[in-house]
């Protein structure tokens, strides 16, 4: 029996790829989420957060490239979740 194209593992070299586009899209929903709340948030404070996604974001994937990425980048995660509150307006309908 062959396998589909869904049925493909992916190979180790292919997992960071996987695990960097995985982990951009959820930093981009808290870069989206802050800038619905800029309004609450001091112009400082949005350019700190700001600052920090970009350098996050431009090192992604060496992050994900790491032994323990799984454990580096969900605590980078929580830490913007403090911020934005992005868990709190997930629609639980869309959670895995």
């Amino acid at each position: 029996m062959s396998r589909s194209r869904s049925d493909h593992w992916p190979t180790r070299s292919e997992v960071p790829a996987a695990l960097t586009r995985f982990y951009r899209e959820e930093f981009l929903k808290h870069q989206k989420c802050l800038e619905r709340q800029r309004e609450y948030y001091s112009e400082r404070a949005i350019s700190n957060v700001q600052a920090a996604l970009t350098r996050i974001l431009a090192e992604l994937e060496q992050l994900c490239c790491k032994q323990d990425a799984d454990r580096i980048v969900s605590e980078l995660l929580r830490q913007f979740d403090v911020v934005t509150g992005l868990s709190a307006w997930s629609d639980p309908k869309e959670v895995h």
